[in-house]
């Protein structure tokens, strides 16, 4: 990480661990310290800061509002890891293992509206714009987690359906953070939607390359190998080997069903895949999203990209 991202990265958690956070009740607040504490790459607050950085130097005077970006993000974490009844976050306990699940979901609460509160501080030219589009991406995300939910419960979606939902999953708020960093930063409404399209092909791309880690990782990505199988997720890989297998059923059976024996069961799911290139399948894809975000920025109307860049890079690499 060179030397600006790095500043950069301390201003993000200076200014989360200075929020204004009441101490009582303990238990509402307590949870909300704990999440913003247990790490995260803080990737969402960075793209925006990166972005208002190509037009203007001094990020001091928007941080507040870009804090916004990351507690949102935390608050569908915490709700996210309910619905999933998922035990750890980061490795740490998540907020309703800790505490309990009622306590997560009104925790969450608070940290929607705290992040309300944060998007309030910026300048008054520009909040009713990054408001509105704030809500639309919000509300995008809370559709995105809603089809990711419904997908468990059918036996298989298309390349198109799964697309979609990790665009509004994830993808959105990736571009809306680049999109807020530009349009904090005054620039014109031209350059701002092509930041928020490169982002959400970053997005894109970094969620398919999250699923291609799952299986192909290995041990040092800190995940069970092949976790999207045994779990029976609807991923790229799984859609687009259904897209592209001359044997659907067979494959379809085989992923749904119920194995003890799971490295016997991913290991079967990986021959099929290797049969039919699904590893190079979909890093074509990552590379065509990934073209053409790039492909977008050098239209930008800046000649400060270069910290962008190298971060982008470095979100790519986060495999090796």
């Amino acid at each position: 990480m060179n030397k600006e991202l790095t500043q950069l990265l301390e201003k993000i958690n200076a200014g989360l661990k200075e929020l204004a956070l009441p101490k009582d009740p303990a238990t509402l607040y307590d949870p909300i310290k704990y999440i913003l504490s247990i790490g995260g790459k803080r990737v969402r607050p960075m793209l925006a800061m990166l972005a208002y950085r190509l037009y203007k130097k001094d990020v001091e005077k928007v941080v507040l509002p870009i804090l916004a970006l990351e507690v949102f993000h935390n608050f569908t974490l915490v709700h996210d890891d309910i619905m999933d009844e998922a035990p750890l976050r980061r490795g740490n306990e998540t907020v309703h293992t800790k505490w309990d699940a009622n306590i997560a979901i009104l925790s969450g609460d608070v940290m929607m509206v705290k992040a309300y509160d944060l998007l309030s501080n910026a300048p008054a030219d520009v909040l009713p714009t990054i408001l509105k589009k704030f809500n639309t991406c919000a509300q995008e995300v809370c559709e995105g987690q809603q089809k990711d939910m419904d997908f468990e419960k059918l036996p298989s979606v298309s390349v198109e359906e799964y697309l979609e939902m990790i665009r509004q999953k994830t993808a959105v708020l990736l571009g809306f953070s680049l999109e807020m960093g530009a349009i904090l930063a005054g620039a014109p409404t031209e350059e701002s939607d092509k930041l928020y399209e490169i982002g959400v092909n970053l997005g894109l791309a970094f969620q398919l390359q999250d699923d291609l880690l799952d299986l192909y990782g290995g041990d040092g990505f800190g995940k069970q190998i092949g976790g999207d199988i045994i779990n029976k997720k609807k991923s790229i890989l799984i859609t687009k080997a259904l897209e592209l297998s001359g044997n659907k059923r067979s494959l379809l059976d085989l992923y749904n069903s119920h194995n003890d024996e799971a490295k016997n069961k991913v290991k079967a799911i990986s021959v099929i895949f290797d049969e039919i290139n699904m590893k190079e399948e979909v890093m074509n894809m990552i590379a065509r999203y990934e073209q053409k975000g790039n492909t977008i920025l050098t239209t930008i109307n800046s000649t400060n990209q270069n910290s962008l860049v190298h971060y982008f890079s470095q979100l790519k690499s986060r495999d090796k």
